[in-house]
This record gives structure tokens, sequence and C-alpha cells, in this order.
């Protein structure tokens, strides 16, 4: 969740209307900035093309800044498309909606103490001997604010935004609405199979019996790795709406990266051998790689973990043909990966030729970091650019390319947020060591 000293309050749009007005505007505003700046190249004698003119700067800027007032799904859509469906989208935008995943507005005062009174009951603040009424986080499902307890404990609380739940369906289909009429998505692509996956998604996500359960349920699989250090839950101040925790003191995961080269080993080294056991043992995966989502306890040298609303069950059959497909990678075997992509459910095409030559390609730089004994140096490899011209190239293919499996997405989104991370901490890792310990 993103810190919210910056952040401006803007009172939540609630009921379905109200979330299509603003979703109705911000169409508005975009073709209003298409029409200006069509007229503006005209006039300097250039001829406007309709995609340049849709993706301006400030059109860009105008969508963010809209799905981040309206927050909710709105906003949690255009981070999954932001990093999981990037090759999709015109680099621009991409690029603007990457701000999402650490950028929400809070909620008034007013709108605050109302969402309180909504979860806990009109006499909330007897339930606290004090909770600070700011957020010190906000994202696009709730906000979380520091407490304590009447008993002296010092907790979080994280506040689910009002009619959030109810806001998800329609903000999901006006999205997909604007994605079409904007032409920002080729319709050769069908994505609404991710679609109605994120709806589901969503509403795991903003049920905090849920996230609690998986918060326990991960408490429980770590509690003898002193390598990680995750919050409690406090159950009689927790609820659907409401998701009561102690606080875990921490620095940002990115302010180790002046520290030794070892210690930035170190907490990759565990966070990359904790993505193959949640894969492959646990079948159990915190979807959601913002780096927010880490810190650091500098004090007892451990990586925090925060935030499980977007944990995901794998079923048995996805994890049993990717692990064929990165050992088929690994053994440099293309016919087993193309079959093991084929069973995970990629378009691989009928027949031999460039297509399968780049899904290849793109299997074999994705699970690199897998197939290279020894240290794989993340802050040397340029891995990230490699994935992204290949994926541009695979997008042409317009009569093979179909949207990925909605598995697929979400754990290549932990896979390349990890890696994302890695790179920034410039660490070396041994990942295929960890694999086949893992295996």
């Amino acid at each position: 969740m993103a810190e919210s000293k910056s952040h401006k309050e803007k009172a939540l749009p609630a009921g379905r209307w109200s979330r299509l007005g603003k979703m109705a505007k911000l169409a508005g505003g975009v073709a209003g900035g298409m029409l200006a700046e069509g007229v503006k190249q005209w006039s300097s004698g250039k001829r406007p093309v309709m995609k340049d003119l849709l993706l301006t700067p400030r059109n860009a800027e105008r969508v963010a800044e809209r799905l981040s007032e309206m927050r909710g799904a709105a906003m949690k859509l255009g981070q999954i498309l932001s990093m999981d469906t990037g090759d999709l989208l015109p680099e621009p935008l991409a690029e603007v909606l990457s701000q999402l995943r650490a950028d929400a507005h809070i909620l008034p005062l007013k709108q605050t103490r109302a969402t309180l009174a909504e979860a806990y009951g009109s006499d909330w603040p007897d339930l606290f001997r004090h909770i600070d009424l700011k957020p010190f986080a906000a994202a696009s499902i709730g906000q979380v604010h520091r407490a304590e307890t009447l008993d002296g404990r010092d907790i979080v609380v994280k506040l689910q935004y009002p009619d959030v739940v109810n806001s998800i369906d329609a903000d999901v289909d006006n999205m997909a609405t604007l994605l079409r009429w904007s032409g920002l998505v080729p319709d050769s692509v069908d994505v609404s199979p991710i679609l109605e996956d994120a709806k589901q998604q969503l509403k795991d996500e903003a049920d905090y019996h849920k996230e609690a359960h998986h918060l326990m349920a991960f408490g429980e699989a770590l509690q003898r790795d002193e390598r990680f250090l995750l919050p409690e839950v406090i159950p009689e101040l927790s609820n659907r709406s409401a998701l009561a925790m102690t606080f875990v003191p921490g620095v940002p995961i990115e302010s180790i990266s002046d520290q030794s080269q070892a210690a930035r080993d170190q907490v990759m080294t565990a966070l990359i051998e904790l993505l193959l056991i949640e894969l492959f043992q646990l079948r159990l995966v915190q979807t959601d790689p913002n780096f927010a989502n880490y810190r650091y306890d500098t004090e007892g040298g451990r990586v925090v973990l925060l935030d499980f609303g977007a944990t995901r069950a794998f079923k048995a059959k996805f994890v049993n043909d990717y692990k064929r497909l990165a050992k088929a990678a690994i053994a440099g075997n293309r016919a087993r990966m193309l079959a093991a992509a084929d069973r995970i459910g990629y378009a691989i095409g009928d027949i031999e030729g460039p297509y399968r030559d780049l899904i290849i390609d793109v299997f074999n730089i994705a699970l690199e970091p897998l197939s290279q004994p020894g240290l794989y140096d993340f802050g040397e490899s340029d891995m990230p650019e490699r994935m992204m011209a290949l994926s541009r190239k695979i997008t042409e293919f317009k009569d093979f390319w179909q949207a990925p499996p909605a598995d697929a997405i979400y754990f290549h989104r932990k896979i390349g947020g990890m890696f994302m991370l890695a790179h920034r901490l410039r660490a070396r890792v041994p990942v295929y060591d960890l694999f086949q310990s893992v295996l």
C-alpha cells in the first residue's frame, strides 16, 4: 500500500450510477483531449492519427487520475493491466497506469468516520484507546490506520472503502467498455476471460475474512523460518470490511539497496525461495508483488510480509504443468516446453514457424534464472528489456495470439515483481539451486 503523506483527500464515489458517471466523465475528457490535440496538429500542417491523439501524455494522466480517484475495482484493474498485460497496451498508457501501483487518494475525515461506523457500529471510538483517522497508507481496496487497543497493543486497521464490493462488476464492465471504445486493446484479443476472473479475484480481495485466513495460513507455514516476520490478526477487531493486525516495524524493502551485497543477496534469496515454496509446495501464492507489501526489519534482519488480500490458490494441474515447463526449459527440450505451455493454456499455434519460435524464446527468457547453475546476477541482467521486445513481437501475430490463462497471468505477475525487485537491489541469487531444492 502506498504511503499517503502527499495524497489528496477525495470523497469516494459510491453507487453504480455515480461511478458510471465518473467513467463517462473520463471518456468525455479523453475525447475532448483528442479533439484539442487534433485541432492543434491540423493547424500545424500535420495529419492527425487517431492512436496518437488518444495517447497524449495529458490523456494518459486523465486516465490514471480518474482511476486513482475512483479506487476500488476500477483502480485495481488499471494496476492489473499495467503489469500483467503491459504487452497489450501502448507504452505511454502502460507507463502511466503503472503509477497506480503506488498512488491512491484517501477518504475525507467525514467519510472515514462513516466507514468506521459501518464496519464497527456507532460506538467504534470505544473499541480503541486511540485510532489515527488520517491513514498512513492507501491503495485500491482500502486504507490503513495506526491504532492502539484498549489493552495497549500497537496495531494497524485496514479499513475497506465503502461500497467497494458492490461496485466490482460494474467497474470491470465499464473499464472493459472504455478499453474497447478507445481501441487500446486490439479487437482480435479476447480479454473477457481475464476480466471475469478479475471480478472474482477482486471480490476475494475485498473479503477481509479471507485475507485474515490467508495471513494466518502463511504465518503458520513460516513460523519456524526466522528470515520472515508477519503481523498477527486481532480477531476481535476484524470483520469482512475491517482487518486489525499487530503493527510490525520496518523500512521500505528498496531502501536496503545501499546495504552490502551479502545483505541484498540474502533478502532476495529468501523472497525467491518463498515464491517457489508458495507455488510448488503450498499452492497458495500472494500474487501482488507491489514493493510496498514488503518491508525490512532492520533490528532482526528479517523480511516483513504484508497484505495477503491478493492470495490465490492454484490447482495441482497448473502447478504440475508449470513444473514440467520449468524442467523442460532447464533441459532445453523444445518439444516438452511446447507441450507444457499448451497444457497450461497458452496459444502455441498449429504449425511450426516464427510464432512458436517466439513462444519458446519468451519462456526461455522468463525462466532464464532457473536454468543457470550458480548465482544469477539480476543487477547485470537485461532480461526485462529482452522480454518486452519479444512481447511486442508476439502481439503482431493476430491469428495466433490470445490472452494467457488467468492463473498464468497472476503467477507471472508475482514472478515479474520479484525479478524487478531483485534487479533494483542488484542481487545475486542461486535460483537454479533453490528450484532444485524446493522440488
